[in-house]
């Protein structure tokens, strides 16, 4: 699907999830942020009011926002109807960018190559990436797991055009998976941690040496450029609760074990991987975000070459 076409349909979905917010976005006072529940740090932080009583003495207010993936909520970023997003999927920005969007990049975490794997049934007879040709592989289109298969069949010296890719969500991927309808699944955590907990996988391949797997904090440059105070107090908060999911494992699954729907257990594990190391997004840091660009264009994914240097970046204020 071209890219445009997705934009302005995911613009509706945003219009959607905030409706009866306009009135908010007129208000200086109050930052609008967008999540999705799989927003570890930020549910995290909203689920302990950390942001509410630190923003305070700027005389700011919070309006949140949940999303079902990453796309609509930048869009809704471009719209104007967001300030600030949580943490998006490396591939996502490369999207946005494609399409003209004027948004800052606030944070990255620091990599996370083991959280997103292509796994295959235990009992598969693939047993290295050269078995994928001629296979049949489920991902969700322009995620993270995709720049994983593009960069995973690369190194194997299999094109794109040798196997089937299915294009699934994460729930209906791992139907189709688990009924033996496709043979390969690329997916990330959390979803990576409960197929091995409930549906007996053996990993494939993880994103160690073939895709690093950074997320994405984002703003609207417009918001960025009149509220950087704000956003040097959002940075920073971010960097204490990674650093607090990390030292306390047990009590951040439990924390989020309602937010997510899912056993304790697995969050814990899906957490191990990740490395929730918030830290500056600068332009020598960005050379992934390249070579992604590069292989969707390639693949006719996005609709134009994207310079992901022609970004803005947040300088967040020394410690």
């Amino acid at each position: 699907m071209h890219i445009h076409r997705i934009l302005r349909s995911v613009a509706l979905v945003a219009a959607f999830a905030l409706s009866g917010t306009v009135a908010l976005a007129q208000n200086s006072a109050v930052v609008r942020i967008g999540y999705q529940k799989s927003s570890t740090l930020i549910a995290v932080l909203k689920a302990q009011g950390v942001l509410e009583k630190e923003l305070a003495p700027l005389g700011v207010k919070l309006s949140w926002h949940e999303f079902t993936s990453g796309l609509p909520l930048l869009e809704a970023l471009n719209l104007d109807n967001l300030d600030f997003s949580a943490d998006v999927a490396d591939t996502v920005p490369v999207f946005a960018q494609a399409a003209g969007a004027q948004l800052s990049f606030v944070a990255q975490e620091a990599p996370s190559p083991t959280a997103q794997a292509i796994v295959v049934r235990a009992d598969s007879p693939i047993r290295s990436l050269g078995d994928l040709k001629g296979r049949k592989i489920g991902v969700a289109k322009g995620s993270g797991g995709h720049y994983l298969l593009l960069a995973a069949l690369d190194k194997a010296g299999i094109p794109l055009k040798e196997v089937e890719t299915a294009y699934l969500t994460p729930a209906d991927g791992r139907a189709a998976f688990e009924k033996g309808a496709i043979d390969a699944w690329v997916t990330w955590d959390p979803f990576f941690a409960a197929a091995q907990r409930q549906a007996g996988v053996r990993v494939l391949a993880d994103g160690t040496g073939i895709a690093s797997y950074q997320r994405y904090y984002l703003a609207s440059t417009k918001f960025a450029q009149a509220r950087p105070d704000v956003l040097g107090v959002i940075y920073a908060a971010l960097g204490k609760a990674g650093r607090w999911v990390k030292q306390n494992p047990r009590e951040a699954a439990e924390l989020l074990a309602p937010v997510w729907g899912l056993d304790v257990a697995t969050i814990e594990q899906a957490n191990a991987r990740r490395s929730y190391q918030v830290r500056p997004v600068v332009a020598a840091g960005v050379g992934e975000q390249q070579r992604i660009a590069d292989a969707f264009f390639a693949e006719k994914l996005l609709p134009r070459r994207v310079d992901t240097l022609q970004a803005s970046f947040f300088q967040p204020p020394a410690p």
